[in-house]
């Protein structure tokens, strides 16, 4: 799949690296970044849920996660932290660098996408609070 968008993108320098590698994910979620998996649904399937990430269609997840859009989420904020997954990175990638141009500095895709984080045996996570939520008095 691939993204079209309207908008050239430009963006200046910044500190923060665009992406991370496999092994950096959990550290990264773990330093409070939320992941975005960015495949459909027929794919998370096949291939497992990342756990703990928020799943979103790919053509709708510029406009849910850009702080300056009218339809965004609560938590789409200009200091948000994005780590950015698709199937093989590159439309993470691009995603990343259109949040970038947007004032999101915190967006960063995984290299190689959820290929690579399979490869690397990573799943993504359940935090405690989430396993709260199937407690039973």
């Amino acid at each position: 799949m691939t993204l079209a968008f309207s908008a050239p993108v430009t963006t200046s320098y910044t500190a923060t690296p665009l992406s991370l590698q496999a092994d950096q994910y959990r550290s990264t979620i773990a330093d409070g970044a939320v992941a975005v998996d960015l495949r459909d649904a027929l794919a998370r399937s096949a291939d497992g849920a990342l756990m703990g990430a928020m799943a979103l269609d790919v053509d709708d997840a510029l406009e849910l996660l850009a702080p300056d859009s009218p339809n965004r989420l609560r938590t789409a904020t200009a200091d948000a932290r994005w780590v950015l997954v698709s199937d093989d990175g590159y439309d993470a990638e691009m995603l990343a660098w259109h949040l970038q141009a947007r004032g999101v500095r915190g967006a960063r895709f995984v290299v190689g996408g959820h290929t690579a984080l399979r490869a690397s045996r990573i799943n993504g996570a359940v935090g405690d609070d989430v396993l709260g939520l199937f407690d039973t008095p």
